[in-house]
């Protein structure tokens, strides 16, 4: 019968000894506050926008809502979130 390993698999180096600390090259990246808070307008837009389609509908509360949403977009753009928080 072949040999089975019995518990976990480690990557090892040159020496046959255990690798530690191979993680990733890049930091972790949290982003800027603007683009958070864009975010979060983006949410409440799309949150004000569903209560407003229940229990039936009231149009002008939802499209307040898409309205608030465009407007947390339009804040992604103007603080570049895609292109300087994206990695």
């Amino acid at each position: 019968m072949a040999e089975q390993a019995s518990g976990t698999v480690e990557e090892t180096g040159a020496t046959g000894l255990p690798v530690h600390g191979t993680g990733h090259a890049l930091e972790h990246n949290s982003g800027k506050p603007m683009s958070w808070v864009a975010v979060a307008v983006i949410t409440v837009g799309f949150v004000v926008g569903g209560v407003a389609l229940v229990p039936h509908p009231t149009w002008w509360a939802f499209w307040l809502g898409v309205g608030i949403a465009v407007a947390g977009c339009l804040m992604t753009a103007f603080a570049k979130t895609f292109s300087d928080d994206w990695y």
